[in-house]
C-alpha cells in the first residue's frame, strides 16, 4: 500500500542523510519491532531504556512511510469531541484519553531533550473553531465539557477571532498544543537507538510470520529468518494487511500543502495552531522555517493512483479554504502531498494483543493524534509484553464495545 505521494515537505527539508542496511543473515532477538516510523521509533526507544533486546525492521527506508506525510500538529483534542466521546465510551475513558493526550505532548518534549535532538518543537495554543453559526451550539457543549473536567480553555467570540485574523463565529482556545517535525524526530530517535546498540534494518519486508511453541519466526522477502519471543507491529494503516479483525479502521485519503516561507509570520500564527469543527475538518500550523501548512480534504481511500490524481484539485481547494478563514494572509503553495490514514469510530487507538494467547502486539495510533497516542503507548507496551493489566490495554483493546 502506498501511504503518501509526491515528496512530503519534511523529506525535502531534512534531505536523506542516513540509511540502514537490509537484513542479509538470520538472527535471534527477544523483541522484533516491525515499522520504522515515529511509532516504531518511540516504542523501540522505550524498550531500549528498559534494557530489552530489540531488532527493528522497515520495508522502506526508515521514517519514509506515514510519518513523512504527517503534518506533526500535536493536540490533546481527539477527533471525537469530548462531550460526544463521554456518551460513546463513558466518562472515565473519554476524560482520561483527553488528559493523557495532553500529558503526552509534554512527555514528548522530555524525550526530545533526553536524546538531545535538535528536532524543531514549539508549544502552541490550539484554537478549535466553527466557521458556521450553526456550529456554535456544538462548540458550546464542547467548551462546557472541557471546562467541567479541568481543561484550561477560553471562549473566543467572533470579534476576538477577527482581531486575530480568523474569520469564524466562535472558538475554543486551549492552553496545551505543539508542533513538531515528525520525520526529524523519528530519525533522531532511531539514530539514538542505533548508537546505543539496537539493530535496525531497512528495505527488509516481513512477508510471513510463523508461530510455534510461543516462538515466532519472521521471514523476509529474501527468506531470511528473524526469531523472536515477541513481535510488535507499528505499521499503522498497513496493519489491515496482517490483522484478522474486520472493520476495525476506516482508511481515508488526506491532503496537505506547505506555503512559501514568510519573512515574518503573520500574528495569527505566532502562538497558535488551528482546526475547525467541519466534517472532515481542516487544520493549520506553521513550521520553524516560517511556512504555513494546511491540511484536510479527507475522503474515503480507494487506491493510491486515484488519490494522487486529485492533488492539483485539492491544492486549489485547500488554498481557497485558507483564504476564506484567513482573508488577510496570502498563501502561496510551495508543496502539496497526500497520504493515507485510518480513523476509528471513537477516534481512539488500538494497543495490545488482538489474540491474548499469542505474543503478537499492535500499537496503532489512528486518527489525528497518532504521535501523542504513540507516546501514550510507551506506558502500556511493557504491560502488554508481560501480560499485566493497564488501563490503556482495556480502553484501547481490539473488539472493544462502543458503549463501555
Amino acid at each position: 500500500m502506498d501511504l503518501r505521494s509526491n515528496e512530503p515537505y519534511w523529506l525535502i527539508k531534512n534531505a536523506f542523510v542516513k540509511s540502514y542496511p537490509s537484513l542479509d543473515k538470520s538472527l535471534t532477538t527477544d523483541i522484533l519491532v516491525i515499522g520504522g516510523g515515529i511509532t516504531g521509533a518511540l516504542i523501540a526507544h522505550k524498550l531500549l531504556q528498559e534494557g530489552k533486546n530489540v531488532v527493528l525492521v522497515d520495508k522502506r527506508n526508515v521514517c519514509n512511510g506515514s510519518s513523512a506525510a504527517s503534518t506533526g500538529m500535536l493536540q490533546y483534542e481527539i477527533d471525537v469531541p469530548l462531550y460526544k466521546l463521554i456518551e460513546q465510551r463513558g466518562l472515565n475513558c473519554a476524560v482520561s484519553s483527553y488528559r493523557n493526550c495532553e500529558k503526552a505532548i509534554f512527555d514528548l518534549k522530555k524525550i526530545i531533550d533526553d536524546i538531545k535532538s535538535n528536532c524543531p518543537f514549539e508549544f502552541k495554543k490550539s484554537i478549535y473553531f466553527t466557521p458556521t453559526r450553526k456550529g456554535i451550539k456544538d462548540l458550546e457543549e464542547e467548551f462546557n465539557a472541557r471546562k467541567k473536567y479541568g481543561f484550561k480553555v477560553s471562549w473566543l467570540g467572533k470579534d476576538a477571532l477577527k482581531k486575530m485574523g480568523l474569520d469564524a463565529y466562535a472558538g475554543i482556545e486551549s492552553a496545551s498544543g505543539a508542533i513538531v517535525d515528525p520525520y526529524k524526530l523519528a530519525y533522531d530517535l532511531l539514530e539514538y537507538c542505533s548508537e546505543k546498540g539496537m539493530q535496525i534494518f531497512d528495505h527488509t519486508e516481513i512477508r510471513k510470520i510463523i508461530n510455534e511453541n510461543d516462538k515466532f519466526t519472521a521471514k523476509t522477502q529474501d527468506e531470511i529468518s528473524i526469531q523472536a519471543n515477541h513481535i510488535i507491529h507499528c505499521t499503522g494503516y498497513e496493519s489491515v494487511n496482517t490483522l484478522r479483525e474486520k472493520n476495525f479502521v476506516n482508511l481515508q485519503s488526506t491532503y496537505a500543502s506547505a506555503s512559501e516561507a514568510f519573512e515574518e509570520l503573520p500574528n495569527a500564527f505566532k502562538n497558535h495552531i488551528y482546526w475547525d469543527n467541519s466534517v472532515p475538518y481542516f487544520y493549520f500550523r506553521t513550521t520553524s522555517e516560517g511556512r504555513i501548512i494546511i491540511g484536510g480534504c479527507d475522503e474515503n481511500f480507494k487506491n493510491a493512483k486515484k488519490r494522487d490524481s486529485f492533488l492539483s484539485r485539492k491544492q486549489n481547494y485547500l488554498t481557497k479554504k485558507f483564504h476564506k478563514y484567513f482573508p488577510d494572509i496570502p498563501f502561496k503553495a510551495d508543496y502539496i502531498w497526500a497520504g493515507t490514514f485510518g480513523e476509528t469510530d471513537d477516534g481512539l487507538p488500538y494497543f495490545g494483543r488482538p489474540n491474548q494467547l499469542t505474543n503478537e502486539h499492535y500499537i496503532l495510533g489512528f486518527g489525528g493524534n497518532g504521535i501523542t497516542y504513540s507516546v501514550m503507548a510507551r506506558d502500556a507496551i511493557l504491560h502488554s509484553l508481560n501480560h499485566t493489566n493497564h488501563p490503556f490495554l482495556e480502553n484501547y483493546c481490539f473488539n472493544r464495545s462502543s458503549d463501555l
